[in-house]
Order: structure tokens, then sequence, then C-alpha cells
């Protein structure tokens, strides 16, 4: 169980991370094993608040999603494969990896090691194309491991492709959508009405996930084309370091 209290906390946790290339999987993997007695049936609390943030993105986005083409949709389905695949064929395995703590040090670090690699790479000006999505989309699927942001691990990909930083953001942001929306399928089957939980922790998890995410997405957009990522790498590699002490 977690209450009330606790839920809003890890929505707020959720949202803003979701977004900053700090890993959401992983400060919640963390935050959950601080919680005395928390619980959830598999990982179905978790997929709630990203499908939170995923209509986050699609209200932050809201005017030039229906401005898509069906090219630009074409390669958001390429670059969902690589998750779909691992997320298929590893499902338990990656259950287990969210309910334990045990490497997250390292992985903060790992994200770390990206951040202050973004901040590394000149801009580039290419668009999005089948093959630079495909890869991002790889990028996407290695990110399901906790403390492995998936924000980060894909602008960082797009960028270091050199797709200009803008859209690199947008693209990693939007390609979200159809691998949350598969987990959340695949989760709410397996643990649908009568999994063990209360609607109401739930629902105001839900809604503090999508009001932080929101405000991080205008935020992460703003730092990534001032340059400033390489605080983000800071903080992880402060986070990880301590992570591992406790």
């Amino acid at each position: 169980m977690m209450g009330f209290i606790s839920s809003i906390f890890l929505g707020i946790i959720q949202g803003l991370t979701e977004f900053l290339p700090v890993s959401s999987s992983g400060h919640l993997v963390l935050a959950q094993s601080l919680i005395p007695g928390f619980r959830q049936p598999g990982i179905l609390f978790d997929v709630i608040l990203h499908f939170a943030t995923l209509f986050a993105v699609l209200f932050y986005f809201r005017k030039g999603i229906f401005k898509l083409g069906l090219g630009y949709l074409w390669y958001l389905a390429v670059g969902t494969v690589p998750a779909v695949v691992i997320g298929f064929l590893f499902k338990d395995a990656i259950e287990g990896m969210f309910q334990s703590a045990k490497f997250l040090g390292f992985e903060f670090m790992i994200s770390g090691l990206i951040n202050l690699a973004i901040y590394k790479i000149k801009p580039g000006k290419k668009a999005v194309n089948a093959k630079n999505s495909f890869l991002t989309g790889i990028a996407q699927a290695v990110a399901i491991i906790p403390a492995i942001s998936r924000s980060g691990s894909t602008i960082f990909s797009g960028v270091a492709q050199g797709i200009e930083p803008k859209k690199a953001v947008e693209f990693s942001f939007l390609l979200s959508v159809p691998a949350i929306l598969g987990a959340n399928i695949l989760e709410i089957a397996s643990h649908g009405p009568g999994g063990g939980f209360v609607v109401s922790d739930y629902l105001v998890g839900f809604v503090a996930a999508f009001a932080s995410g929101f405000f991080a997405i205008g935020l992460v957009l703003k730092l990534l084309l001032n340059r400033k990522f390489k605080f983000f790498a800071y903080y992880c590699f402060i986070l990880g370091a301590i992570t591992l002490l406790i």
C-alpha cells in the first residue's frame, strides 16, 4: 500500500523526472524503496504515472500533433519497434529490475555521462528520418533499465546523429507516447480490476504527475537550447554516489 501523500509525492517525482534527463524510473524505484510498506501489483502504479506524463506530452504539443504528416508518424512507429520487442521479450526481467535498487547508483552515473555528452556535442541541423528514428528507438529501449534516463538517452541519440536539438527533444517526447501507451495496455491487462490497488491513490498520483510533467517539458526545451545539460550530469553523479552509499 502507499497512501495519499506518498502517491502525490511519487507523482511529482515522476512528472519532473520523466522529461528532465535524470531517469524517472530510477527515481521512482529509489523513492519507493524508502517508503515503508510500499507495495503495488507488478509495476502498475509506475505505469499509471507514466500514463499521466503521456497526457502531458499530448497536451503540451497538442497544436503540433494535429499537423504531423504521415512520414513523421512513420518515424515514430519505426522508433517504437525496439522498445516493443525488448519489453515483450523481457517483461518479467524488467519488472524485477524495477523492484530492486541494487544497481541504481551505477545506472544514475551512466545517465550523468549521457548528459555530459549531450553538453559536449556540437548542435546539428538534420531533420528526423527513418534511420535516425530507429537508432533513437534503440536508445529508448536501452533506457528501459531503471535509472538510465529515457529522455537523456533519446535526446543524446538524436543530437549525436546531428538532429537539430529542438527537433531531437520534440521527437524524444513524442516517441514516449506509443511506448508508454503500450506499457499501459500490457500492465493493465496483467493487473486490472481485482489487482489489489486503491483507485484514489492512483488518481491523485496521476494528477500530480500530469501537472509536474507539463512544467518539466518546457524546462527541458529551454535548458537544452541554452546548453545547460551539464547541470543534470552533475546531479546524476551526485545522486548515484549517494545511492551507492545508502
